[in-house]
């Protein structure tokens, strides 16, 4: 467990770099040693950033154990990470807690199809790697909705062998969903051991639809539906096989075609008057405190 403070003493979860990677979209590296040490891939932290604050989870990318730093990459979309968003090069994180959860299985499986979707890219980076360093050969599909909110492509494409990137207005790569791209390795034969999704809940339940039919193991990564990453709020509850699961403390991946996608999605949707409502008063100050592509002061 990492802490630091906001009442003067010497914190060991300070922000050292921070830049913007796309709209909203931030990259940061946090002073963390001891999870530096021990992360592995798959694995999240759960932030506080300050007293009155929520606790919320962000996958570990990557680490520097000499270092002593992890890098996460979040999406400024709610209250909390908001909040995160407008702090600055120097700050320190009040509460960061991990390693948490289930590394990935990590196996020489042969050919494995690895799909990130919008901010799922975070979580794809550090397990792509993994798969690649047991030896496996790996097809990388990269799905956003334009071109400026494709994310880590050039990090991705250094770990796969081939690289599929889609957006749906066709501003980018080829035009279509993830699914598509599949389908089209799917036809011309590819042998596909693996699927890996991340991304958007309808995303996943899409590809593990497509895979089910096609007998093709499929992992997916729930780790968007989590909220205290402890298993005490049961936000993250989700039907694995007919049987509960909670996505912080039993995955974050589970078999897709064993989760029940839409008891997740309603799931989901419980939130959203609450967030939108929360959000309002701090979405304008985000936009004047912009440091877009530039490294934090």
């Amino acid at each position: 467990m990492q802490r630091g403070s906001d009442q003067g003493a010497t914190a060991v979860s300070e922000i050292i770099a921070k830049q913007e990677i796309a709209p909203r979209t931030f990259d940061i590296q946090v002073r963390a040693p001891e999870i530096a040490a021990r992360r592995k891939a798959g694995q999240f932290v759960v932030l506080r950033v300050h007293e009155q604050g929520e606790r919320f989870p962000l996958t570990i990318v990557s680490s520097d154990p000499e270092e002593g730093t992890i890098e996460l990459v979040f999406q400024a979309v709610g209250m909390s990470t908001l909040m995160l968003a407008e702090m600055k090069v120097g700050d320190d994180i009040l509460d960061l807690v991990g390693p948490l959860g289930n590394p990935t299985q990590i196996e020489r499986y042969g050919r494995c199809v690895v799909i990130g979707g919008g901010y799922g890219m975070a979580p794809v980076i550090p397990i792509a790697k993994a798969l690649r360093d047991a030896g496996n050969t790996l097809t990388g599909i990269i799905g956003a909705r334009t071109r400026e909110l494709v994310i880590l492509e050039d990090r991705f494409r250094e770990l796969c062998e081939r690289l599929i990137v889609c957006t749906d207005d066709g501003s980018y790569g080829r035009k279509g969903f993830v699914t598509d791209a599949l389908a089209e390795l799917v036809e011309t034969g590819e042998q596909i051991d693996l699927v890996l999704a991340v991304g958007p809940t309808p995303m996943m339940r899409a590809v593990a639809e497509m895979t089910r039919e096609l007998g093709i193991r499929t992992i997916v990564s729930l780790n968007p539906i989590m909220v205290d990453g402890t298993g005490m709020c049961g936000g993250c509850r989700v039907e694995v096989g007919g049987q509960t699961r909670f996505a912080c403390i039993d995955g974050p991946e589970f078999d897709g075609h064993l989760v029940d996608f839409e008891m997740l999605m309603k799931r989901q949707r419980m939130y959203d008057a609450i967030e939108r409502e929360k959000r309002l008063g701090h979405a304008c100050r985000l936009e004047e405190g912009s440091d877009r592509g530039q490294e934090a002061p």
